[in-house]
C-alpha cells in the first residue's frame, strides 16, 4: 500500500491510501497500530511528509561509491548520527538556507532510502528486522558541510539539523510493495541535471543489518526514521563543488517509492515572503 499524509479540503491532517491524481481513500488509525479505510475518496489539498518522526538516525558512508569519492575507507561498522525531527519538510515545500549558511555556499543534497520503524525494535536479529518496518520512503539528508565538519565540535548533528533539512515523501510504501530493498535505483536531479545515480545494491550495510545494529540495547520506537546513506555524486566532492542555491529545484527519485521535489530559498527571501 502507498500511504500518504495530507491535508483534506477542510484543513484536517489525514492518513490515506494514495489513489494518485490528487485523491486518496481516508484511513483511520496510524501505521503503527493499524489502519482501516474510513470512507470514499477525497481530494488531497496538500501533501505532507508521510510522518512526524519519533527520531531520525542517519548513516554515513554506507555506499561504496560514496566512500570512494571521499577517499575514505569503507567502515567496519555503521557510521551513525542523528537529525533533529524538527528538520522534517513536506514534499513541495522549500529547503530554507539559514542565515548561518549564506555567507559561504555549503548546503548539499543527499538522496536516501529511508526506513520507517513500525513496532518497537530492541535487540532485533537481522533476519527479523523486516518484520519491524512500517515501510519505506524517500529522504533528503540535506547537509551544511562547514557546520557538519567544523561547527559541531566534531559531531555531525548540527550541520544536519537545520529546519527543513530533512524532506521526506512522497509516500510511505509498505514492505510488501518492496520485497527486496537492495535492488532499487536512486537518482538526484538538480534543476533537471542528474547529479547522483546509483542503486541500493551499492550499500555496505543492508537495511536489515542497520535495524539490527541500531537496536542493540536501544529501543527504536514506532515512527523512527533511519536514513540509510547516500550514493556518490554529492556536491562537495565535485570540482568545482556544487551546492544548493536560492532558486534551485532538487528532485530525488527512489525506484518503487516515487519522487520528492523541493525548491530552495534563502531565509532572507522566505522571511520577507512571510
Amino acid at each position: 500500500m502507498r500511504i500518504i499524509r495530507f491535508l483534506d479540503g477542510q484543513g484536517r491532517v489525514s492518513w490515506g491510501r494514495d489513489l494518485g491524481g490528487g485523491r486518496a481513500i481516508p484511513l483511520r488509525g496510524d501505521p503503527w497500530s493499524g489502519l482501516e479505510e474510513g470512507g470514499g475518496a477525497v481530494r488531497v489539498a496538500k501533501l505532507l511528509a508521510p510522518l512526524q518522526p519519533a527520531a531520525i538516525f542517519g548513516i554515513g558512508l554506507n555506499y561504496r561509491c560514496h566512500a570512494r569519492e571521499t577517499g575514505m575507507d569503507e567502515p567496519a561498522s555503521p557510521v551513525v548520527f542523528m537529525k533533529n525531527p524538527a528538520a522534517v519538510q513536506n514534499p513541495g515545500d522549500p529547503i530554507i538556507l539559514p542565515e548561518s549558511c549564506l555567507d559561504r555556499p555549503q548546503v548539499d543534497y543527499e538522496v536516501e532510502l529511508a526506513l520507517v520503524i513500525g513496532r518497537p525494535a530492541r535487540d532485533v536479529a537481522e533476519e527479523d528486522a523486516p518484520a519491524h518496518l512500517a515501510g519505506y520512503t524517500v529522504g533528503n539528508d540535506v547537509s551544511a558541510r562547514i557546520w557538519q565538519k567544523r561547527g559541531g565540535g566534531g559531531q555531525w548533528i548540527r550541520g544536519k539539523s537545520f529546519d527543513t533539512f530533512c524532506p521526506l515523501g512522497p509516500a510511505l510504501v509498505t514492505p510488501e510493495e518492496i520485497p527486496d530493498p537492495l535492488v532499487l535505483g536512486l537518482r538526484t536531479l538538480l534543476n533537471g541535471e542528474v547529479m547522483q545515480e546509483s542503486n541500493t545494491a551499492e550499500m555496505i550495510f543492508s537495511p536489515a543489518r542497520l535495524v539490527a545494529e541500531l537496536s542493540r540495547g536501544m529501543t527504536l520506537l514506532p515512527g523512527t526514521v533511519i536514513l540509510t546513506g547516500t550514493p556518490g555524486g554529492v556536491g562537495f566532492v565535485r570540482r568545482p563543488p556544487v551546492y544548493l542555491q536560492p532558486g534551485d529545484r532538487v528532485t530525488l527519485q527512489v525506484e518503487g517509492i516515487g519522487e520528492l521535489t523541493n525548491p530552495v530559498v534563502s531565509a532572507r527571501e522566505w522571511n520577507h515572503r512571510s
